[in-house]
């Protein structure tokens, strides 16, 4: 065999030696790297958040223990319509007793209420700090994939809604009859949300409601008003006095501005709604409905707000409160006052409408 093939045939045998070398460190490498498959984790983009299987509880009390999917379930008894106390936005409200012994409300939220879980947690986390005697208080949620609780405090009275306007059914206590409240109590609601409300407006970084009504105010053993249903609720970044988000909130209570196509919900958007709310608690009438009313020529249909509107400047505040309102004693001037106030609030025009601030202190003001 001459040098040349020697050569050749040493070069071969070499390249297949340093090839089987290779492989075999290759080999010893991916079996040192070999995971466990129940520790193996995958990178989820964003995007994908509100798809992926999440578990999730967190709480923001220091009295509630973390909950689990399981103890809510049972402590409603698979979402009973029994237990049901509440329909707020974008979904029920039930009440439950969990395994401390606490009762508490639970809201089960559609699958509209937020685009993912990312949306979810960081509302959770911003609303759940809100500490204030008249807005409920979120005690925590519980997160299993597409499905979102919140945890609430419970609210013994029920919604102010029912004791305005529905006396023949009964609240959470089916034994305590719905009674007509009295001039005292109602303007002790009004000036309880007025309240929540500022405390809202007048964060470092503001929160918008944008759903008040009568049956997003709940009332406690003593008839004091706390603001619920956080579902439209958005902060305002900044110094801005909108919030650019697509506006939402309830026919009667929503302001023209949104009707007639803004875009943007405001602090001024909830003052509105606020007013609305303030001549409902007066007058025991519905805001969402138009009704009739006696005019020369005949009768017309007129909503709440035009109404109001027309008997204040007739001077007829008296003739527009709530037939069940007890008359003794009471002061006219403080009704009076008290419209005053309903209908500024309720202005068409959103630059003249005042500021929370001003409502609370103005009714702070009003002779009982």
């Amino acid at each position: 065999m001459g040098p040349i093939l020697q050569a050749a045939f040493a070069a071969i045998a070499s390249f297949f030696v340093v090839t089987i070398i290779f492989l075999v460190i290759v080999g010893l490498c991916k079996g040192g790297k070999k995971q466990d498959p129940q520790s193996r984790t995958r990178t989820v983009p964003n995007s994908d958040l509100s798809s992926i299987a999440i578990s999730e509880s967190a709480s923001f009390d220091r009295s509630l223990h973390r909950i689990s999917m399981g103890e809510l379930v049972k402590a409603t008894r698979d979402f009973s319509s029994d237990l049901i106390i509440g329909d707020g936005s974008f979904g029920l409200v039930y009440k439950a007793r969990l395994n401390s012994g606490l009762t508490v409300a639970v809201k089960k939220l559609g699958s509209d209420a937020f685009q993912g879980f990312r949306e979810f947690r960081a509302e959770m986390e911003t609303l759940g700090k809100l500490r204030h005697p008249n807005i409920v208080t979120i005690l925590g949620y519980c997160a299993t994939g597409s499905d979102r609780l919140l945890i609430l405090e419970f609210i013994e009275k029920g919604s102010l809604d029912q004791w305005l306007l529905d006396t023949s059914s009964s609240n959470n206590d089916a034994s305590t009859p719905i009674l007509p409240l009295s001039w005292e109590t109602r303007l002790k609601i009004v000036r309880g949300v007025a309240n929540g409300l500022n405390y809202m407006h007048n964060l470092d970084k503001p929160i918008i409601h944008r759903d008040i009504k009568a049956s997003n105010v709940l009332l406690d053993s003593e008839f004091e008003p706390h603001i619920a249903d956080f579902g439209l609720a958005r902060r305002i970044e900044g110094t801005s006095a909108h919030v650019s988000t697509q506006v939402a909130g309830t026919m009667g209570y929503m302001p023209p501005e949104y009707i007639n196509g803004a875009t943007m919900a405001t602090t001024v958007g909830d003052v509105y709604s606020f007013g609305i709310l303030m001549l409902e608690i007066a007058t025991g009438i519905r805001p969402n409905l138009p009704f009739k009313v006696e005019e020369e020529g005949g009768c017309k249909e007129v909503r709440l707000a035009e109404w109001a509107r027309k008997m204040a400047e007739k001077n007829q505040q008296m003739k527009m409160l709530d037939a069940n309102i007890s008359r003794d004693g009471l002061n006219q001037d403080g009704v009076v006052e008290f419209f005053k106030i309903a209908t500024s609030c309720s202005s068409e025009e959103c630059k003249l409408r005042p500021s929370m601030k001003e409502v609370m202190e103005s009714l702070n003001r009003i002779p009982t």
